[in-house]
């Protein structure tokens, strides 16, 4: 909706209440008229239903409202004496206005001393969902709200089931731009698995005010530009969805408004010169290992190396043997003397299972393994006199990758090799030509809403030949830490500033083997209750906060003692 649209509804929707609230009003000797001032309007009304002022605040708040809006008309039945289910949900179906019946009756008038909704036995625990819902949905929106790690981009960083709380103060909270949601689901509601809004209305874009803005180095969760999935891992027709149903991703600011950016045999250049990160990251790529007498696995793990496969031979293995085998393989291939090629991950297969099933199996040792590793690991590998060598796997200049923005035949990037692109600044007027529009076009059609197209040779805006172009926002570039195992700004550029949501700044739980399945989880106690950011390694605040939570209770229950 454009402007003149959402005054002309907003305009409609504010006289229909009003010339409702007037027909209250007169009967509580009001004067008409003020039920059309805005604002003032409501502050009355709540006056008359002894409800306290700062209620507008949250009559105000996107998604918040759609709860406060049905409570408020639910209250208007109860204070003039019309207590009934029926009529409470023919009033929330017609959007408040069988309100109107209410306050043209002329034999209705408001009860002195009435009975509050939350004062009845359906009412007092309706009223503490509705609080819940209200207090938790305000919280999540403009203040704090948490995420969970689900995929490994950012290792060894942050660690897949990392559980984070995210400030959304700190780059000033997003108003919800879409108008019609369901409070405290984000695109999907649980178990019905259908949209959880409605695409229309949408409000514009607005960010209250933070305290600081985004930088290069911080990690940011932001909405991801690309994203058309419905559901992740269901192969369907896209979906266009609004801005803040958008899948939300978390990955490190390396660029920002105003950077050239060029990654270089792997590593990230601004403006020339390289990026130094700050001393909590740990970036991984992938590396080749050599040994001679084969690499082996016990000192891979030594290295705390990822994303690599072992490989076992077993003979006479037994169905049942066998059986108990497979969850924990990728591969099996059969080999001339019958005997049996086993292929799992780098965690292999637990040895209480072998020893149970009274299995045994020889490791084949590779003379060559493709892992990932950190650079300090890797560093490390190098000093062990089993290792020959380990040399970073770089995909070289000129060999164009995979699924590698802008995904254009005159742009023959990689992961490895990838750039200069720069990074527009709001308002800025940039000269567009034939060669750089494939870097820019996505930005001026898919997030400032432009058409733009070629023409005999010329580049037409809105249908108008143009040589230029002035940008209406920031735009920053966002890559995961696991920087051969991460789907980031390489695959699809640039990231516009009104999908930026929050920072991470605290792990409050973390659990190991989070992603295969609730009986193998297993809690990095290191990892409770720390700092996302500061200088050397983290510390855990576990200790504090259950001294605090004990603390808590004691205070809770010397208060109970003392008023008995």
């Amino acid at each position: 909706m454009n402007s003149l649209e959402w005054l002309i509804t907003l305009t409609a929707f504010h006289l229909l209440y009003a010339v409702l609230f007037s027909l209250f009003f007169k009967k509580e000797g009001i004067a008409t008229y003020k039920a059309f001032i805005p604002f003032y309007n409501s502050l009355l009304l709540l006056r008359v239903l002894e409800r306290p002022w700062w209620w507008l605040i949250l009559f105000c708040l996107p998604i918040i409202n759609l709860v406060m809006f049905p409570v408020l008309w639910i209250d208007i039945l109860y204070a003039y004496k019309r207590p009934k289910p029926l009529e409470h949900v023919m009033t929330v179906a017609s959007l408040g206005t069988y309100l109107f019946v209410l306050g043209l009756d002329s034999k209705t008038f408001r009860e002195e001393g009435r009975l509050r909704p939350e004062k009845t036995k359906t009412g007092e625990w309706l009223s503490s969902i509705v609080f819940a819902i209200v207090a938790a949905t305000l919280v999540h929106t403009y203040f704090i709200q948490p995420y969970a790690i689900p995929t490994p981009s950012l290792e060894r960083t942050l660690r897949v089931g990392d559980f984070l709380l995210v400030s959304k103060f700190h780059y000033g909270a997003r108003i919800p731009t879409t108008a019609i949601a369901a409070p405290m689901v984000h695109d999907t509601l649980p178990i019905l698995k259908v949209k959880s809004y409605l695409k229309k209305p949408q409000f514009p874009y607005v960010r209250l005010p933070g305290f600081t803005a985004v930088k290069k180095n911080d990690l940011v969760v932001f909405n991801w530009p690309a994203d058309t999935v419905r559901q992740f891992f269901v192969k369907e027709a896209g979906v266009k969805k609004p801005i803040d149903k958008k899948s939300n991703y978390v990955k490190r600011c390396v660029g920002t408004p105003g950077d050239t950016l060029e990654v270089i045999n792997g590593f990230v250049y601004i403006n020339g010169e390289i990026l130094i990160l700050d001393s909590r990251a740990k970036p991984m790529y992938n590396h080749q290992v050599y040994a001679s007498s084969g690499v082996s696995s016990r000192v891979l793990s030594e290295a705390d190396a990822s994303d690599y496969a072992r490989v076992f031979t077993g003979a006479n293995l037994s169905q049942s043997q066998y059986n108990a085998l497979i969850p924990h393989l990728i591969g099996v291939n059969q080999l001339e003397d019958g005997s049996l090629e086993l292929y799992t991950s780098e965690d292999g297969i637990p040895v209480e299972l072998l020893r149970s099933q009274r299995i045994a199996l020889k490791e084949v040792l590779k003379t060559e393994q493709l892992v990932n590793l950190t650079l300090d690991k890797a560093a490390w590998l190098r000093t062990n006199e089993r290792i020959d060598s380990v040399v970073m796997d770089i995909t070289p200049k000129g060999i164009s990758g995979y699924n590698i923005f802008p995904n254009h035949p005159d742009y023959s990037w990689n992961e490895d090799n990838f750039g200069p692109v720069y990074l527009p600044k709001a308002g800025e007027t940039i000269e567009l030509t034939l060669s750089n529009l494939p870097i820019f076009k996505r930005i001026i059609t898919e997030y400032e809403g432009q058409e733009i197209r070629v023409k005999e040779g010329s580049i037409l805006l809105n249908g108008q030949p143009t040589s230029a172009y002035t940008f209406k926002q920031g735009y920053y570039w966002m890559m995961g830490d696991n920087r051969d195992r991460s789907e980031d700004s390489r695959s699809w550029g640039h990231v516009p500033e009104n999908h930026i949501l929050g920072k991470p700044v605290f792990i409050w739980m973390s659990w190991d083997n989070f992603d295969k399945g609730l009986f193998s989880m297993r809690p990095r106690w290191d990892r409770f209750f720390t700092t996302v950011k500061g200088d050397g390694e983290p510390v855990s605040y576990r200790y504090v906060f259950v001294g605090l939570l004990a603390a808590y209770f004691l205070y809770r229950f010397w208060r109970k003692r003392k008023k008995a």
